[in-house]
């Protein structure tokens, strides 16, 4: 200690550190939100998208496993609904039904939201239906886009179905030329 001075240690923030922190995280908030909101967007139209994709490739393991025709029923938006095209009663008395007719479903509130937008090609076809092979009939069915109706900006996503039955999602916006899996 020096003569008559003392040294005092000074703790914490002053109002103007304050202010000018509080204005920084403001600022830095402002800018991300926007990316935020879009980020969020793209999960939703990927969550259903994935969601319909594993609904086609279940009713299509339903059909060859059980060795009847199982269909793929849209819902509203984003939902959908997976059963036997003809129901089948317990045929062998386990106490369960051999083919019920829904066997698993999906709300469109499970991971998405009314925003996502669901377009079937052709148009406004309700179900798609797999053989005991495990194709698609009718062969007419090609894909499902799936989109949001909330943002143009976002991105969008198509599950693909194949005469043979496979399903795969892909990307239109990437290009065909490329060599990027994601292409249609």
């Amino acid at each position: 200690m020096l003569m008559g001075y003392s040294i005092r240690k000074e703790l914490g923030f002053s109002l103007v550190e304050l202010l000018v922190a509080i204005a920084l995280i403001a600022v830095l908030v402002g800018l991300g939100v926007p990316s935020y909101q879009e980020w969020i967007e793209s999960t939703r139209i990927r969550s259903a998208a994935e969601s319909i994709q594993g609904g086609l490739q279940l009713a299509r393991a339903e059909a060859v496993k059980r060795n009847t025709q199982v269909q793929f029923v849209f819902a509203e938006n984003s939902g959908w609904t997976v059963g036997c095209v003809v129901p089948l009663g317990d045929l062998d008395g386990d106490g369960v039904s051999d083919c019920p007719n829904v066997i698993q479903s999906r709300k469109q509130s499970e991971g998405s939201s009314a925003s996502v937008a669901v377009l079937t090609d052709p148009v406004d076809q309700a179900s798609v239906i797999f053989s005991n092979l495990g194709s698609v009939m009718p062969a007419s069915f090609t894909s499902v886009q799936v989109s949001s109706s909330a943002s143009s900006s976002s991105r969008v996503l198509r599950v693909t179905v194949g005469v043979g039955g496979d399903v795969r999602m892909c990307d239109p916006t990437v290009d065909p030329s490329s060599t990027d899996s994601r292409k249609c």
